[in-house]
């Protein structure tokens, strides 16, 4: 198991936008997304994106069954997702409260699209089309925002819809820092 150090905001790597991956099947890229998993479940996180821990490729992972951060979030099927393509299906957003493990201790009320398709491929170089929606939909929209050098602060329309988790969500588990 190798838990890698997640970068937080304010180091410039994280604003960097990622390069396509080129090569699939590798040792190096299954270390990597091996490393990615076991980075994002030792932090009770719902995705990384291989920029949050220094690595500058189009490469995102997510998924949980249920997750302390997010309790009352729907499952989200884990996923290795390269070189994506995100298209809203519609006008339609939603707001709701993110957190992002490159900025522990925080929340704030991003609006994303409520629907979108998304394609790209796996650590295989196999290709992935899904219809999707509600949290799996915002997941992969914030996960992906990560492979543009940008993080969820950036969203936000209104700061008054943004601070210290522990003083807005008092009922969240206090070990689980976003």
């Amino acid at each position: 198991m190798t838990v890698r150090e997640i970068l937080k905001m304010g180091d410039p790597r994280l604003l960097r936008v990622a390069e396509p991956v080129t090569e699939f099947g590798t040792p190096e890229m299954e270390q990597l997304i091996a490393d990615m998993f076991d980075t994002m479940h030792a932090a009770n996180g719902a995705g990384l994106a291989a920029p949050q821990i220094g690595v500058n490729l189009q490469l995102v992972i997510y998924g949980f069954k249920q997750n302390a951060r997010y309790p009352d979030a729907p499952q989200v099927p884990e996923t290795v997702l390269i070189n994506p393509v995100l298209t809203p299906l519609s006008d339609q957003q939603d707001a709701a409260f993110e957190g992002c493990l490159s900025v522990p201790g925080l929340r704030g009320l991003v609006p994303r699209w409520s629907s979108l398709h998304y394609e790209g491929v796996d650590q295989f170089n196999e290709p992935i089309s899904r219809d999707v929606d509600g949290f799996h939909a915002r997941v992969v929209q914030h996960e992906v925002d990560h492979l543009l050098g940008i993080l969820y602060p950036m969203r936000i329309t209104d700061f008054t819809q943004f601070g210290y988790t522990d003083v807005m969500f008092p009922d969240l588990d206090p070990n689980d820092d976003d």
